[in-house]
C-alpha cells in the first residue's frame, strides 16, 4: 500500500531557529549588504571578491548550526508518509535532519558551479576564492540562483506539488515569486497547513487552509503528531 503524499514548502523562517539569518530584513539588506551587490550576476561581475567572501561567511556559519525540532519532525514524517520538501533555503539542514527528498529552488551553499557551464556542479564546504577553477579553467561561483537568473528546479517543484495529498507551508510569506506560485499547483481540495508565527494569509484566502500561528520548531511537531494520529 502506497504512503499518502505530503509536500512541504519551506522558506527562511524554517531555518531561523537554527541560527541562520533570514535572507533579507525589512530595508532590503542581507547582512548589511544591498541584495543586488551580493545576489545578482551584475554584483558578481562588479566585485567578485565581495560576493565570494559573502557566501564564504554564509558557508562557515552553516558549518556551525544544526537542524531544529521542525527539521527533525519533517524527517520523522517519512515513517508514515511519502514526503517531498521544496525549499527556498540554500542550507542543507533538511538533509542533515534526515529528509531524503529535498528540492532546492534557489541553489545550495555547499555546492559551487562553473561560471561557464552551469551543469558543472561540485560539492564544496571550504572557502571559494578567485582562482578556484573548473576542469576547463573557468572560475567557480556559488551554486546559488541570483536575482535575474532562471530558477531551474521550478518545473520539478511544480510537478511535485501537483501530487500533494497534503500541503504544508512553513517559514515563507508565499509572496516572493516564482516560488509563491507553487501553492496554486496543489490539487483542489488538498488540505493546506500554513505555519508561521506572523501569518500574512488567512484561512479564508484558500480552500481547506488551516493557519497555525507558531514557529517551525513548535508548529511542525504539533502538526506531525496530528497527521500521524489521523493515518
Amino acid at each position: 500500500m502506497s504512503k499518502p503524499k505530503i509536500v512541504v514548502l519551506t522558506g527562511a523562517g524554517m531555518s531561523a531557529e537554527s541560527g541562520l539569518k533570514t535572507f533579507r530584513d525589512e530595508n532590503g539588506l542581507w547582512e548589511g549588504h544591498d541584495v543586488m551587490e551580493v545576489a545578482s550576476p551584475q554584483g558578481f561581475a562588479k566585485n567578485p571578491e565581495l560576493v565570494l567572501e559573502f557566501y564564504n561567511q554564509r558557508r562557515r556559519q552553516l558549518l556551525d548550526v544544526s537542524p531544529n525540532r521542525g527539521h527533525l519532525s519533517l524527517a520523522e514524517l517519512e515513517q508514515r508518509f511519502d514526503v517531498s520538501i521544496v525549499t527556498q533555503n540554500v542550507d542543507n539542514l533538511h538533509e542533515q535532519a534526515g529528509s531524503s527528498h529535498v528540492v532546492h529552488l534557489h541553489g545550495e551553499l555547499f555546492k559551487v558551479r562553473s561560471t561557464v557551464n552551469e551543469n558543472h556542479v561540485l560539492d564544496w564546504k571550504k572557502d571559494l576564492v578567485l582562482g578556484d577553477l573548473d576542469d576547463n579553467g573557468h572560475q567557480l561561483r556559488p551554486h546559488i540562483v541570483w536575482f535575474g537568473e532562471m530558477v531551474p528546479m521550478l518545473e520539478t517543484a511544480a510537478e511535485i506539488t501537483q501530487q500533494a495529498e497534503v500541503l504544508i507551508i512553513v517559514g515563507t510569506s508565499m509572496q516572493v515569486y516564482p516560488a509563491a506560485s507553487l501553492i496554486h499547483y496543489a490539487p483542489k481540495q488538498t488540505p493546506i497547513y500554513f505555519i508561521d508565527p506572523k501569518p500574512n494569509i488567512r484561512s479564508v484566502d484558500f480552500d481547506n487552509l488551516t493557519v497555525i500561528p507558531k514557529t517551525a520548531s513548535t508548529g511542525i511537531p504539533e502538526l506531525v503528531s496530528q497527521l500521524n494520529r489521523n493515518t
